[in-house]
């Protein structure tokens, strides 16, 4: 597996001719440009529009062969595998260092953008006209990359880089209302997991049910998970194992004589301290605050 550290090296191993800025490289995509199966991880984020014909990439623990126009996001030290691409049609890459940002608001923004954070069977799918949307953009980060770069030029590029990833924002949250039906079900199987969780016992075993865990056994990733929960139930994952978690220990506080310990104890919490503090957090009474007002 090869490690590319700077994209001036990826550039050279890749065979392709030096970037004009080392912080930043774009480039046009066709089926030549991946003439060679792709193994690596590097330090720079990719955005990369590609419409595919034939092949696979894999990037986390997925993999994406659709044919439609799909735009992935790849975070710095990302394991990549691409094998056998053949390209429908052209599509783009754009590559940056984490230090071009540096100076910039989108230095620390860009860690709010969950989707570099997505499997690639999460790609967005984009529909035409959002594909020219992002086109448009990335013309223009062409005509200034190409340009004779100036003082001015990276400001200029960060802001056309930073409306993709707003876009893509905007996309994402169309793409996750189109699939609903599908969305819909991966909330009821996700309180299903949580419930099975909890009635199964795995608390003892396993402590507090993780975002990580669900989500593996819904094959999703848990940033994700996360975000297509927040879009349709208005809670995170995190949030809605609060939720539930605060359910059970209402009921157990109100017909029980366990001490606060115990239940917190039988939830799954190592620190009853802290499953006070969440307890509070959620409903504005500590739990014996609670059990009394019962």
């Amino acid at each position: 597996m090869n490690h590319f550290s700077s994209l001036i090296e990826a550039h050279r191993i890749l065979g392709f001719p030096p970037p004009e800025n080392p912080l930043i490289s774009i480039m046009i995509c066709d089926s030549a440009t991946f003439s060679n199966d792709l193994n690596y991880t590097c330090d720079f984020y990719q955005i990369s529009l590609k419409k595919m014909k034939s092949g696979v990439i894999r990037y986390g623990k997925t993999q994406y062969d659709h044919d439609l126009g799909s735009l992935y996001f790849i975070r710095p030290r990302q394991i990549v595998d691409m094998k056998d691409i053949k390209l429908e049609e052209n599509g783009f890459n754009i590559c940056f260092h984490e230090d071009f940002l540096v100076g910039h608001p989108l230095y620390n923004e860009i860690k709010k953008y969950g989707f570099f954070d997505y499997e690639a069977n999460e790609a967005l799918h984009l529909s035409p006209a959002e594909e020219k949307v992002i086109w448009e953009l990335y013309r223009k980060i062409e005509a200034e990359y190409g340009n004779n770069q100036d003082e001015f030029s990276k400001a200029i590029m960060i802001t056309h880089i930073d409306a993709i990833l707003q876009y893509s924002q905007r996309f994402y949250r169309r793409q996750f209302i189109d699939r609903k039906p599908l969305s819909g079900s991966t909330v009821s199987k996700f309180n299903s997991l949580v419930a099975t969780y909890f009635e199964k016992e795995l608390m003892n075993e396993k402590g507090l049910p993780t975002v990580n865990y669900l989500a593996g056994e819904l094959n999703l990733s848990p940033r994700y998970l996360s975000d297509l929960l927040k879009q349709e139930t208005g809670k995170t994952a995190i949030e809605l194992i609060h939720l539930y978690l605060i359910s059970e220990a209402k009921n157990l506080l109100a017909g029980t004589n366990y001490a606060v310990s115990e239940i917190a104890y039988k939830l799954g919490f190592e620190n009853p301290p802290y499953f006070s503090r969440l307890f509070k957090k959620e409903t504005g009474m500590s739990p014996g605050e609670f059990r009394k007002s019962g």
